[in-house]
């Protein structure tokens, strides 16, 4: 049964969807077996792999139960996926009844059996398709700029996820705090990420000792809808995701099914 990993944040512009995007490429080079699920409606993720949002059945479909899930993946170079388009905002006008949140779930059961790792990538804030996101999955990564606006924001995405795993989803784990565009040298940036480990620790999260360092390598990859392991192998970004999966691997939230 694949595990699902889902990509959180209470606000925009922190790296997300770049996380997920990187996520999957770098799995997919280790061979796993990937799903990338696109939550987003302002489908990012799918303009990034390159993948059909306008002719072709979308998690908007799936999710109303109009098509199965086999219909609605595509087989992109990077990674399979199920793309998004700005319909799916229309979701939460048209399911407001009880059992709204398991929509997501629901859809994804059946694509568990075939594939090692779904990563979702959802919407910035914390409304029902970010509920949905939490409530199917098994681990969260919290992607964070290294700015005091991060840090504000980080309580408040935990506050979430604990309200999720004691209401909806007991099983839900959070795989840590990912900090995006981290330059070292930067003073600033040594004291938020000092700054959020003490909060961490207080939160009692984890905090990934792998920081992803600023790198227009990533953000090139995903504007030429390009793979980054393949567009620039010998990036700062392929090397920091790659470290990022072998610390994953290390606390066993990644474990290579061959």
């Amino acid at each position: 049964m694949g595990k699902i990993i889902s990509v959180i944040t209470q606000k925009g512009g922190v790296g997300k969807t770049t996380t997920v995007n990187a996520l999957c490429a770098t799995l997919s080079r280790k061979d796993y077996r990937v799903l990338a699920i696109d939550m987003d409606p302002q489908g990012n993720l799918s303009f990034s792999t390159g993948a059909d949002t306008e002719s072709k059945p979308t998690i908007y479909e799936l999710i109303k139960g109009d098509v199965g899930v086999k219909e609605a993946i595509q087989r992109m170079s990077m990674t399979d996926i199920v793309p998004s388009n700005i319909l799916l905002s229309g979701i939460e006008l048209e399911y407001t009844g009880k059992n709204r949140e398991f929509l997501l779930y629901a859809a994804l059961k059946e694509a568990q059996a075939f594939y090692d790792y779904i990563i979702v990538d959802s919407p910035p804030g914390l409304g029902i398709l970010t509920v949905n996101a939490l409530t199917a999955c098994d681990y969260v990564i919290i992607p964070m700029m290294p700015d005091i606006f991060s840090l504000q924001g980080l309580t408040l995405v935990y506050e979430t996820i604990d309200y999720v795993k004691h209401t909806i989803n007991p099983g839900i784990e959070i795989a840590g705090v990912l900090i995006n565009r981290y330059v070292k040298r930067s003073k600033l940036h040594k004291e938020v990420y000092g700054t959020a480990k003490m909060i961490c620790q207080k939160l009692h999260i984890p905090l990934f000792e792998t920081v992803i360092r600023n790198s227009t390598a990533l953000a090139e990859a995903q504007a030429l809808q390009m793979d980054i392991t393949e567009y620039a192998r010998r990036s700062t970004g392929t090397k920091d995701f790659s470290s990022l999966l072998t610390e994953l691997e290390r606390y066993g939230m990644v474990k290579h099914p061959y």
